[in-house]
């Protein structure tokens, strides 16, 4: 039972609300005109289905339809009849979504894009259809737009993301005519909002399409300039619709597009970064014919970040085809000298090189022949034509690390991505760089002393004005070095004048065919010693020539190095004579046969002295490759005083046929190649095919390897005989 109070509560709230519906009118006049307003006004919004010609909502009396909302909101029933139109467009929705369907359908099936035009178009149809009159106000045309998009983007199927996508990028390229009415249709609904990501992406698409076409491999002017062209004049226009839409002129467009141009810019910066980073060491290979590349690649680092991936790219491509076995280090050093210069075009301070070229200078630590390489390029050793050092650099001294000075008022501090240990005041020049890759450079000096002798020793009187030459590229060194650091070559160039001097004093008292190049051995590298003596004529040459030296400087001896040097030799045969420069042990050996035409292996080693007997095979090879001796049995040569010509080929049945007895003297070749067979298995596993020299080159890093190109050459055609190899068009590759 309802107590009397609970009673008069409800009676008051009962009273109120027919009051408030009947507005003070006789008996329920007004609640009448109430019913009659709502019914209008329901009617009025009630959505109704567009397809349909008879449910197509009639011309109403607007004044009527204004009256019945003025009624219903003086009786602050308006949100329950906003709250009942809102009900009806969800129930309604269907007949959105079986259009959604039929349009998604033909655009799957024919992947033109006008249909997925035509399907937004009818989307604004139902929703202007189902909109209400704006003197309703903005609140219920605001709850009514939300509902609509609600509904509209929870329907929606996956497939018309792609689709919508699609339509985007076909105002694209070229510009559409429809593209404003679209963008229009697009803020009707919602969709700028809802798919802005989408509609972006499909710039920023155009854009890495439009850097990939123009800019791959094109190294040698900047792009940037040409790409911002192209922006202004196909990117921008496609974003004004959609991002300065209500500009009235060209200020109002540049500040409406200023953030949106921004993001843009910053995506082709980006996107070129990333195609520089990916061609990166093609580019350091191309300088510098890739000057542009890098300066595009410079101002982009400034605008992106991405230094690190840059890095890691570069490390990463150095790793895999460069610091490996297979590369020389002549042209490791090419390529870090071309890093150097390249680096130092794109970061200035220096940070990408240091951590680019940290690996690389660890490396070509490791390998036995990078000073050698270096020293031989500074003193003009190197016949391959490119020079590590550019001859328009200036010749200055060694630059050598310094502490900071903090007190100087142009020090700036390190770069925010520079490591602990580097330092910004690194060395500006190749050559202190390179020469930087060791502790000291005691080093590279010994190894210049090294050099310059093997090439001051291997002057002949016929162009001695190559010591000249070597005197001056000591003078330029001494500018790198000093001159302290050099003065073991200056001892070593005097003795090479003085030689000359000394000789042509000892031919004016006795002529003489020995020329031989006299040096101070205290201030010469240690030349390799040998017990070879010099047999016969040579011998005698040799006591002649030391006596007259000694008349001449009697406080002085000579000691002879028979090994070293070149010996010219006439060999006058009964049918031939033979003419050869030749090694004084292949001198010496030729020199017994004089005596006697047959000589076994043991006799002319004791003949000529202790010799090491694969030294003394390969001396003998040599007279046999030109025909001058013979192995008649292992380990026993004979002079052939009678050329003899090579036997025919005899005629077999094909059946197996026994190879040729092999000499002693080429068994023991052939055996030592052997050694060597699995050095070139597994660089031809791992690099493929290769070119003869590109193996010689690598097999020299094998130890006690001394095999001339021809010998070589000879192993590989007997390996491709064996089937272990295939050669074709001068490469060389395992048979699989």
């Amino acid at each position: 039972m309802a107590t009397a109070a609970l009673r008069s509560q409800v009676a008051a709230k009962w009273h109120e609300s027919f009051s408030r519906l009947n507005r003070t009118e006789p008996g329920i006049t007004g609640l009448i005109s109430f019913s009659q307003a709502w019914n209008i006004a329901t009617e009025y919004l009630h959505p109704r289905d567009i397809t349909d010609p008879m449910a197509v909502k009639k011309p109403a009396d607007l004044a009527s339809v204004k009256v019945a909302f003025d009624m219903i909101n003086r009786s602050r029933r308006l949100p329950v009849m906003l709250e009942t139109f809102l009900d009806d467009i969800c129930n309604q929705y269907h007949l959105i979504t079986r259009d959604i369907q039929k349009y998604l359908a033909q655009y799957e099936e024919s992947g033109d894009t006008t249909v997925m035009l035509r399907l937004v178009f009818r989307l604004v149809e139902w929703f202007r259809a189902w909109s209400p009159i704006d003197e309703l106000g903005p609140t219920i045309r605001g709850a009514y737009t939300l509902t609509f998009q609600t509904q509209l983007f929870s329907i929606l199927p996956p497939g018309f993301v792609a689709g919508f996508k699609a339509l985007c990028a076909s105002t694209l390229v070229p510009v559409a005519q429809h593209t404003p009415e679209m963008w229009d249709a697009f803020e009707v609904l919602g969709l700028t909002d809802r798919y802005e990501g989408i509609i972006a992406s499909v710039g920023y698409e155009r854009i890495e399409e439009y850097v990939r076409e123009t800019c791959t491999g094109k190294w040698d002017k900047p792009c940037l300039e040409g790409l911002r062209a192209w922006m202004t004049s196909q990117i921008v226009p496609w974003m004004l619709p959609m991002y300065a839409k209500g500009a009235v002129n060209t200020e109002d467009a540049r500040g409406m597009l200023q953030n949106v141009g921004s993001r843009f810019d910053f995506h082709m910066n980006k996107t070129l970064c990333d195609l520089r980073t990916s061609e990166i060491f093609d580019i350091i290979i191309d300088f510098p014919d890739s000057m542009g590349a890098l300066q595009d690649l410079k101002e982009c680092l400034q605008r992106v970040d991405q230094r690190a991936s840059l890095v890691q790219a570069l490390r990463k491509a150095n790793r895999k085809r460069l610091l490996h076995p297979g590369a020389d280090t002549k042209l490791i050093l090419t390529q870090y000298v071309a890093t150097i210069r390249c680096l130092r075009i794109v970061d200035p301070p220096g940070v990408l090189l240091f951590k680019v070229a940290d690996p690389i200078r660890r490396y070509l630590r490791e390998r036995p022949d990078t000073i050698r390489s270096i020293v031989a390029n500074l003193v003009g050793d190197d016949d391959s034509g490119d020079a590590l050092v550019d001859e328009n650099e200036p010749i200055q001294p060694l630059q050598q690390l310094e502490a900071d000075d903090y007190n100087d008022p142009n020090w700036d501090p390190e770069p925010i991505d520079a490591g602990p240990d580097f330092r910004t005041n690194k060395p500006s020049d190749v050559i202190s760089t390179l020469v930087s890759i060791y502790d000291s450079k005691d080093l590279f000096v010994k190894e210049l002393q090294v050099l310059l002798a093997q090439r001051l020793l291997a002057i002949t009187d016929d162009n001695f004005e190559k010591v000249e030459k070597e005197r001056r590229n000591i003078e330029i060194l001494k500018i790198r070095f000093g001159e302290a650091a050099l003065q073991v070559c200056e001892v070593m160039l005097r003795d090479m004048t003085d030689s000359k001097r000394i000789d042509g004093h000892v031919q004016s008292q006795k002529a003489s065919i020995v020329h031989p190049t006299i040096i101070s051995r205290h201030f010469w590298p240690s030349l390799e010693s040998s017990d070879i003596v010099m047999p016969g004529q040579f011998q005698a040459l040799q006591t002649d020539y030391a006596k007259e030296f000694s008349t001449f400087k009697p406080d002085k001896k000579l000691r002879w190095l028979p090994h070293l040097g070149t010996v010219h030799l006439e060999l006058q045969l009964e049918d031939r004579t033979i003419e050869a420069d030749v090694p004084p042990l292949e001198a010496a050996f030729i020199e017994l046969f004089s005596d006697k035409n047959v000589w076994t292996m043991d006799e002319l080693v004791a003949g000529v002295g202790a010799v090491d007997r694969t030294a003394a095979l390969k001396a003998l090879i040599t007279w046999i490759d030109l025909g001058v001796l013979k192995e008649d049995q292992e380990n026993t040569f004979r002079l052939l005083e009678l050329q003899e010509e090579a036997a025919p080929a005899a005629r077999t049945a094909p059946a197996a046929i026994e190879a040729p007895a092999v000499s002693a003297a080429q068994q023991q070749q052939a055996d030592q190649m052997r050694l060597y067979w699995k050095f070139i298995e597994g660089m031809l596993t791992n690099l493929g095919a290769l070119p003869l020299d590109r193996i010689q080159t690598m097999l020299r890093f094998a130890p006690g390897y001394d095999q001339t190109p021809e010998q070589l050459a000879a192993f590989m055609e007997a390996a491709r005989r064996e089937g272990l190899v295939v050669g074709r068009d001068g490469m060389w590759k395992l048979n699989r």
